[in-house]
């Protein structure tokens, strides 16, 4: 049995999301995401302006008046969830933490799929793989997609991205449209992700929280590696401490976009701080634009 503030933190999760679903992201989902083939579905008598390339040369011999073949687009699509819930996410300093806005980001994405008939799935992943949930449809295949991120209790602390997504490519055959939901505070995980990439559209999503990329002087702190269990006092009004620690974001960060740009992925990216939404349609709109 789940305990009430879960049932309704989902329900207000599921309210949140059918509306933007049904304000914003249909319109955005549906032309982004085209579908991975043309199916046949007849001929017809050819036209003037009719691409010449579609004639059905058999049943044009036979009917002695050009046929051309018409078809339809596979709508269909399979959308799997890779969510990173290592202990990393229990982190947030604004309105959420950061696995509270990975639920939200995958729900709108699943409630996205759902609206267009395609197919859901997900696996979650710590240091190691934890949970896979096989692609559905359906309203209650993707409220359970829901209930298990906030509800799940993971097993192991640390990120291993590399495992993720070497699952995914063993239980996923078929060519799918992929969010990789994580903070990406791993290492090690590019080749897996380059072969992904290759095999299937996957889509980076990263979740952040502001106090990862700005320094606060709030004097003497006591941090937590939620991962690792280590901890350390800092001196926030160190300056050296400061730059040593806006350095190092720098070099992670243009680190990761070097690798992401240098395999052409697409990413997100989602703040504890913003509004969800907000960077979801920023990417819907921007992807819709370059494929125009």
């Amino acid at each position: 049995m789940l305990p009430k503030e879960l049932v309704a933190q989902i329900r207000r999760i599921e309210i949140h999301t059918n509306r933007l679903v049904n304000d914003l992201f249909g319109g955005e989902y549906h032309s982004v995401f085209k579908g991975q083939g043309m199916e046949f579905e007849e001929v017809r008598e050819y036209l003037p302006g009719d691409d010449i390339r579609l004639i059905d040369w058999n049943v044009t011999a036979r009917a002695g008046t050009p046929f051309i073949k018409k078809f339809r687009e596979e709508r269909e699509l399979l959308v799997m969830l890779l969510v990173d819930l290592s202990a990393s996410g229990h982190f947030g300093t604004v309105s959420r933490a950061k696995n509270q806005a990975a639920a939200e980001t995958a729900a709108i994405l699943a409630f996205s799929a759902i609206k267009n008939n395609d197919k859901v799935g997900m696996i979650v992943f710590t240091d190691e793989v934890e949970l896979f949930i096989p692609p559905k449809k359906g309203r209650s295949h993707v409220l359970r997609i829901i209930r298990e991120i906030l509800y799940f209790e993971p097993k192991g602390r640390g990120t291993n991205i590399r495992t993720g997504l070497e699952f995914f490519g063993r239980v996923t055959r078929r060519k799918s449209v992929a969010f990789l939901i994580s903070d990406f505070f791993d290492k090690g995980y590019e080749h897996s992700l380059s072969v992904a990439h290759r095999r299937h559209d996957v889509i980076a999503v990263q979740v952040a929280d502001p106090r990862e990329r700005e320094w606060v002087d709030v004097g003497l702190i006591e941090l937590e590696d939620f991962e690792t269990g280590e901890r350390r006092v800092v001196d926030t009004s160190d300056p050296a401490a400061k730059r040593a620690f806006e350095m190092t974001v720098q070099m992670i960060e243009a680190r990761r976009k070097r690798f992401f740009d240098s395999i052409s992925l697409d990413t997100v990216r989602v703040s504890t701080e913003h509004p969800i939404a907000d960077g979801l349609i920023r990417f819907f709109r921007q992807r819709e634009r370059r494929r125009r």
